[in-house]
């Protein structure tokens, strides 16, 4: 049955992220914990960070082949980003489990405020890496990484802004470019979680195998659906913010009794 429901839940990522190009990916640790049923959730965190660099691959591939993805820029994002994953994730395995989870609830608050909010399109097309750039979007993407490490997360939602901060590039450029940090900071807290026996390897190949037909699909609906992306957006940010009030009303009885303990 898990196995099954493993399937279920990958698909659900996968079809979310086909749909709105983003975010269903805050929702692995959530569906692996209360739906999947993995009870430590420094494991669900190991698993999920896993099948979002697996999903984040697949669809950087899509955006490469369209020529959205800024590589030099989008590189070096992802290099020193790796390198704040690494030491959050790191830090992020030292922490209670029901701590973790309690604050993971307060980060998709922080995601479903992110989506509701529309973001312009517009920026520089010709945008090139220069010396002048070079330091401060290393020091965001530090920062990002570190946060997306500690939590087990694709970090997208803070990436894309990241991006179009420090760089002035297009949305879509953005987002393209977004998915090799994506793919990395959790390829990275994958790694760090696995070397001390977190990821549930069976349940990670389902979920990332439920993940592609779900974004077969996904991608397919998003199509036609083109013109209601936003309403979707915002549908969808309402869930998050639901899934995050659950977490944070199931955690909150352990967390406060071990901070008052």
């Amino acid at each position: 049955m898990q196995d099954l429901l493993a399937l279920v839940a990958g698909g659900l990522v996968g079809l979310v992220l086909g749909l709105i190009g983003g975010g269903g990916s805050i929702l692995a640790v959530p569906l692996l914990l209360y739906l999947v049923g993995i009870e430590d959730p420094h494991r669900a965190i190991g698993t999920g960070a896993l099948a979002v660099a697996a999903n984040a691959a697949v669809t950087l591939i899509q955006h490469a082949r369209r020529g959205t993805v800024k590589w030099p820029c989008a590189a070096l994002f992802a290099v020193f980003g790796s390198v704040g994953a690494a030491i959050g994730s790191s830090i992020g395995k030292q922490v209670n489990g029901q701590q973790l989870l309690f604050l993971f609830g307060l980060i998709m608050v922080a995601v479903a405020a992110a989506m509701v909010r529309s973001r312009q399109a517009t920026g520089a097309e010709e945008v090139h890496l220069t010396r002048r750039m070079a330091p401060r979007l290393a020091a965001v993407s530090f920062a990002v990484g570190s946060v997306a490490g500690f939590f087990g997360i694709g970090g997208g939602f803070l990436i894309v802004p990241g991006l179009l901060a420090g760089s002035g590039m297009p949305l879509i450029n953005a987002i393209g470019s977004s998915l090799l940090s994506v793919g990395l900071f959790g390829l990275t807290t994958a790694v760090t979680y696995a070397l001390s026996g977190l990821v549930a390897w069976p349940i990670a190949l389902e979920f990332i195998l439920g993940g592609l037909v779900g974004g077969w699909l996904g991608t397919r609906l998003g199509g036609r659906l083109a013109q209601q992306r936003t309403t979707l957006t915002r549908v969808f940010a309402g869930v998050v913010g639901a899934v995050a009030v659950y977490i944070l009303w199931r955690s909150a009885p352990a967390t406060w009794a071990l901070l008052m303990g």
